[in-house]
């Protein structure tokens, strides 16, 4: 097995940088003036380029994550007759070594699992320490901190959970033993990975991770220069804790010397120390919760795919349910197109001059990102795109005002699928009309009789995340969707003090509640910092069946912070709605919009004729890089299809 992995960390992406640009919005005939904001919205995580990816076709099983890497470590375990689970396992522990900025060990998950018959949804899922309170983002005078203010450092490190649910889920679905879905992690972390353009790109725009003096010493050179492309980097540090936790479990990582390596990390930073405890890791435990499942229509592809032949098959959806905001959202923005025309509206074709056709890399020429001659695309029209984004912002005022821990926050009319109550949706749906309803002028609606107490949350930004799907021989499927939060995290790298470089990131994951408890009538808002609650997610891993048969579908979700929302939305209707190929679908166009926040396009995407549209309607327009990081398996009549998104380094692997 090392010879394996040491032969294919050698492999790294190559693939160009794409600039960041903005348009000048302008105005609507009879339209108030549009004005392009200041402070646009930050990326979950910087732009590294674009690479078009070739579909994957399969026929037996299938491993898409954000690193070859970790594909290949999840084959290797399929191959060997692990489960699906078996392989998530393996795959997310090569993860929190070669894409550390986005997920690991020092951080939480959803998954989503099938077993042939039930879907399951386990929740691991960052919770506060016993010692905070709301006023945990609030500085001595009441107001709440920036967001750089809070996340570098122990202040908003949650109690990570990752590991205490995947070994919950192994205990039920595992194949293979617990320990040997380490070996291919242990394995690269003492030989050594090579360092991708993209892990490069992003240490090499960090500021703050070279503060840390484990992380610097680790991710940057003598100099504090990052590590150049194709540098061998080697953790011995985590190889050890791999070894502890494979032989051990998860409690190995909760209470013991890694935890106590945790506690004195997150409590002894120098400027914004927080409050975790040996205590709080101890007490930590993984919550299995019903899934949020609903019906949606859309057109038979085996029928015909013009709706007005009503040849319409339905599928049920399934998903995260709350803390996550994302299957609720995602449902109610599929839900509220069902109740327009949008489905009588086919996407666009353009010649997309940003897209790079080429399928390998580096391609021709040595030149990272060469366009090898532009050909038309599928681009989501205006008029579509003005409903999707009418649709999103009434979905985003529900979420604002509704969504928090179930343990802590009650749901509207006494169940989470009030949200999604075809008759709410129809009744929302008749807000939709042909100008824009404007950035600050949507309110949450009221499913059922009894209007609720709380407060919207004031917008704010969410960061980070990795995504897996995994199809495997023995009918088991599954979306794994983790996340330290921000890129890298606090800047925090817990070592234990034993002389050996590396280790693992903790996250930020509390800055993901509200900072300010209260709005300015004292509501209390539902997404505030409480202890023991976990924050509100917009992480959105989800499983879809043919309702009629109940056979899989597909499987699929999203990193990207609350734009995870869109990501998925998007690949969804453009999969099933438009009947693409996996790759096709996550290859469109990104677009989205979050609370208050202009219509976002992604660079370079769009043509001026589809902006003026938009604007002509009252849209502001922005244009700004949108790295989504897609995966999706999908399980057809003569096999199963595969796709990555090619604004990231992963890749889908299989037989």
């Amino acid at each position: 097995m090392q010879s394996r992995f040491a032969a294919i960390s050698k492999m790294h992406l190559l693939i160009a940088l794409i600039a960041a640009c903005l348009i000048a919005a302008c105005s609507a005939p009879g339209r108030p003036p549009v004005t392009t904001p200041a402070n646009p919205p930050v990326e979950s995580e910087g732009a590294s380029g674009f690479v078009s990816r070739a579909p994957w076709q399969g026929q037996r099983l299938a491993v898409a994550t954000a690193h070859p890497l970790a594909s290949a470590a999840g084959v290797h375990i399929l191959r060997s007759g692990g489960s699906a689970v078996d392989a998530a396992i393996a795959a997310q522990m090569v993860l929190t070594l070669v894409e550390p900025q986005s997920s690991g060990i020092g951080g939480g998950a959803f998954l989503l699992h099938f077993n042939g018959t039930t879907v399951e949804a386990f929740d691991g899922r960052e919770s506060a320490p016993a010692a905070v309170d709301e006023r945990l983002f609030l500085d001595p005078n009441g107001r709440p901190l920036s967001f750089s203010q809070a996340v570098a450092g122990g202040r908003a490190v949650g109690i990570p959970g990752a590991v205490v649910m995947l070994e919950m889920v192994h205990q039920r679905y595992g194949k293979l033993p617990w320990k040997s879905l380490f070996e291919p992690a242990i394995t690269l972390a003492r030989n050594g990975f090579a360092i991708s353009h993209r892990l490069h790109t992003l240490l090499a725009s960090e500021t703050l991770l070279r503060h840390d003096p484990v992380a610097g010493a680790y991710f940057f050179d003598p100099q504090g220069q990052p590590w150049p492309v194709g540098h061998l980097l080697k953790n011995p540090e985590l190889a050890e804790m791999f070894e502890l936790i494979a032989r051990q479990g998860a409690m190995s990582l909760m209470d013991g010397e890694m935890a106590q390596a945790m506690v004195r990390t997150v409590r002894g930073h120098p400027l914004n120390p927080g409050q975790l405890s040996l205590s709080d890791l101890a007490r930590y435990r993984a919550i299995q919760r019903e899934p949020i499942c609903h019906d949606y229509e859309a057109p038979n592809p085996d029928l015909d795919t013009d709706r007005s032949t009503n040849g319409s098959r339905t599928y049920r959806i399934c998903g995260m349910p709350p803390p996550s905001s994302g299957a609720i959202a995602v449902g109610q923005i599929l839900g509220l197109l069902n109740h327009t025309n949008a489905a009588t509206l086919r996407p666009d074709m353009q010649l997309d001059q940003a897209r790079f056709h080429c399928v390998t890399a580096p391609c021709p020429g040595e030149i990272p990102g060469a366009v090898v001659g532009p050909a038309p695309d599928p681009v989501p029209s205006a008029d579509w795109l003005h409903l999707y984004t009418e649709a999103s912002r009434l979905a985003f005022a529900d979420r604002a005002r509704y969504v928090g821990d179930p343990d802590f926050v009650p749901p509207p009319a006494g169940d989470w699928m009030s949200l999604l109550d075809p008759g709410y949706l129809a009744q929302r749906a008749r807000l939709i009309g042909p100008y824009s309803m404007g950035q600050d002028n949507v309110s949450a609606g009221q499913p059922g009789a009894t209007p609720t107490s709380y407060a919207p949350m004031p917008f704010q930004p969410e960061h980070g995340t990795s995504h897996i799907s995994i199809v495997d021989t023995q009918g088991n499927a599954l979306a794994l969707t983790s996340s330290i939060e921000n890129a890298w995290g606090a800047r925090l790298m817990v070592n234990r003090g034993r002389g050996l470089p590396g280790g693992f990131l903790l996250n930020n994951q509390l800055t993901d509640f509200s900072f300010a408890p209260r709005d300015a009538q004292g509501r209390l808002i539902a997404n505030r910092v409480e202890p023991g609650k976990r924050p509100r997610s917009s992480m959105s891993p989800t499983l879809v069946f043919d309702k009629a048969t109940g056979q899989l579908v597909l499987s699929t979700g999203s990193p990207g912070g609350a734009l995870i929302i869109h990501y998925v939305a998007k690949t969804l209707y453009a999969t099933l709605q438009w009947h693409l190929t996996p790759q096709a679908a996550i290859a469109l166009p990104n677009f989205g919009v979050l609370e208050g926040t202009p219509l976002l396009l992604e660079t370079n995407r769009f043509s001026s004729h589809t902006r003026s549209a938009l604007q002509a309607r009252g849209h502001t327009v922005l244009e700004t890089p949108l790295t989504s990081g897609v995966q999706m398996i999908r399980k057809t009549t003569v096999g199963l299809q595969g796709g990555t998104d090619p604004r990231r380094e992963g890749v889908v692997m299989g037989d």
